[in-house]
């Protein structure tokens, strides 16, 4: 689902990306999307600049033996392997996290325990004036599913840091991960990922436990229903829309914070 957008633009290179910032003098809301695995988007016409950035932004290099340079455009699973296929460990979780390099940085993605922050080292990134700066992941304050960086920022690729590891031992962690997921979540189907973030420090219970405890896994809002292998997963059935998603976010919300008291905050990114 999803509508138009005042402005699309695909970064072709770095040169381009800054010609293109500059043009715009910052004068409108900038909206950067990466893989769009958990984003939801307004069927009708979004009043900004979408940027996506080209497959020239997915480029990867050994920077040491257990260092890894990695374009923001780059798939997470992408990363995965070519860690594999180079004997380094501590990549393992990104097998099962789908979306892309910038974008798990931006949300501080992870899974199985394990993310982004465990694995950076630093960032490069360009601001809305078109500089391009460098950050130290010691000096980022990740949080929970959460970055704390300037929607202002473009990231541009990152380096990562692993160990030496068997690629058979990598090769049957990522299986065993995979196994895990796939038992535990719906998977091929549409669906934009976890919903909402878990309530850390507001409760010892999972999301997906307050919602089942709070709401009939039953309600939809035309095509958009909860997923019955997974409550925090919302899925189309095939012709929801952007307002019945929605409604069935808030509802969802609502009736969890009358029943339990916490106000849930969602994960996915929202744009309307």
């Amino acid at each position: 689902m999803g509508g138009k957008t005042k402005i699309f633009y695909k970064a072709d290179n770095l040169k381009e990306l800054i010609k293109f910032l500059k043009k715009i003098e910052n004068k409108v809301k900038i909206f950067v999307l990466s893989g769009g695995s958990n984003t939801l988007i307004t069927d009708s016409t979004y009043d900004g600049v979408v940027i996506k950035l080209s497959n020239n932004f997915s480029n990867m290099s050994l920077l040491s033996e257990d260092i890894i340079i990695a374009g923001s455009a780059v798939g997470d699973k992408t990363l995965s392997e070519y860690a594999m296929s180079n004997s380094l460990g501590g990549f393992e979780f990104l097998s099962c996290i789908p979306g892309t390099v910038g974008g798990g940085i931006k949300m501080n993605a992870g899974c199985f325990g394990r993310e982004f922050k465990d694995i950076l080292i630093s960032i490069q990134a360009i601001n809305k004036s078109g500089q391009v700066i460098t950050i130290p992941a010691k000096e980022i304050k990740f949080k929970y599913r959460d970055s704390g960086l300037s929607d202002d920022l473009i990231f541009l690729s990152a380096s990562f840091k692993g160990f030496k590891k068997n690629s058979d031992l990598i090769q049957k962690e990522m299986k065993e991960l995979k196994e895990k997921k796939e038992k535990a979540q719906p998977t091929r189907i549409k669906t934009s990922g976890s919903t909402f973030k878990n309530p850390i420090g507001q409760s010892d219970k999972k999301v997906w436990q307050l919602i089942k405890e709070s709401v009939s896994i039953e309600k939809s809002f035309g095509d958009a229903c909860i997923s019955e292998k997974h409550c925090n997963f919302f899925v189309n059935k095939g012709n929801a829309e952007f307002k019945d998603m929605k409604k069935l976010i808030e509802f969802v919300s609502k009736k969890v914070l009358k029943k339990t008291g916490i106000r849930l905050e969602t994960e996915i990114k929202i744009l309307e």
